[in-house]
């Protein structure tokens, strides 16, 4: 189990420029199949519930909850720049989430992104250079829609990023060892993208076997990171539902946990 509930991206936090890390279901106050530490209002736990947890998340970062930002994070690509206007969207509320992004980049100090995950694939970005962030939330299908790749192009878009600069945490999500998948997932997914067929592992059972956080860190290193500066926090989360939240584990019904970054 984890020694704490809140898994920090000591890369990204020792350069002193933001605050960076990744919550567990240990600790909060969620009951019944959200039990712990549930950050996910759009899951079917109390609303009052999870904003409970979300104000212990804020106190470990010190900072408001009026300064979290949310995307709805609809399994795509599509990354939102983040400006003081945005400040505060699905903080307290789902529906007032970023629409149909799954990504969020600012240059703004003082705005925490966010991205929420149950066995997807949170990550988290640093330009130490110019001063930047991101949040990725990459499920098998923004996976294969290289959604990290969007993120860091965003990046380099709007911001003047080098990738070769930039630091990656990639948080807890589920692993090779549990994330069994078949045709359904496999065909789609060599043909949106190819290089991603070297990760599917045969198995025994005709199907496939897919480390989700190996392919993301592949395309993170595609798009110009250096792997020195691509780190794993975390363990499997459907290995571990003592620690942490898993979709396929607990069979659908089960809260999120959170990445989170924030400029100081």
């Amino acid at each position: 189990m984890a020694a704490t509930r809140f898994l920090h991206a000591e890369n990204i936090n020792r350069t002193g420029l933001a605050k960076a890390l990744f919550t567990t279901r240990l600790g909060g106050g969620s009951t019944g199949p959200w039990h712990g530490l549930n950050v996910g209002l759009h899951v079917g736990d109390q609303a009052e519930h999870v904003i409970a947890n979300r104000q212990l998340v804020c106190e470990e970062l010190n900072v408001n909850l009026n300064q979290w930002v949310c995307g709805e994070q609809v399994h795509g690509n599509r990354v939102a720049v983040v400006q003081e206007g945005d400040i505060g969207r699905g903080s307290v509320s789902y529906e007032d989430a970023l629409p149909g992004v799954d990504a969020l980049v600012t240059n703004r100090p003082g705005i925490v992104l966010s991205t929420f995950a149950a066995d997807c694939v949170p990550i988290l970005l640093l330009d130490p250079v110019n001063k930047a962030i991101g949040a990725v939330h990459a499920g098998w299908k923004g996976t294969m829609s290289q959604v990290a790749k969007e993120a860091v192009h965003a990046m380099q878009e709007r911001f003047g990023s080098d990738p070769a600069q930039l630091l990656a945490a990639i948080g807890p999500a589920i692993d090779a060892c549990c994330y069994e998948v078949d045709e359904r997932v496999f065909v789609p997914f060599v043909e949106e993208y190819p290089q991603a067929e070297q990760f599917f592992q045969a198995n025994d059972n005709q199907r496939w076997q897919l480390p989700l956080p190996a392919v993301n860190r592949h395309i993170l290193l595609e798009a110009g990171l250096l792997p020195e500066h691509v780190a794993r926090v975390g363990g499997c989360t459907a290995c571990d539902t003592e620690t942490y939240f898993s979709h396929r584990a607990e069979r659908g019904k089960t809260g999120r946990l959170a990445g989170l970054i924030v400029l100081v």
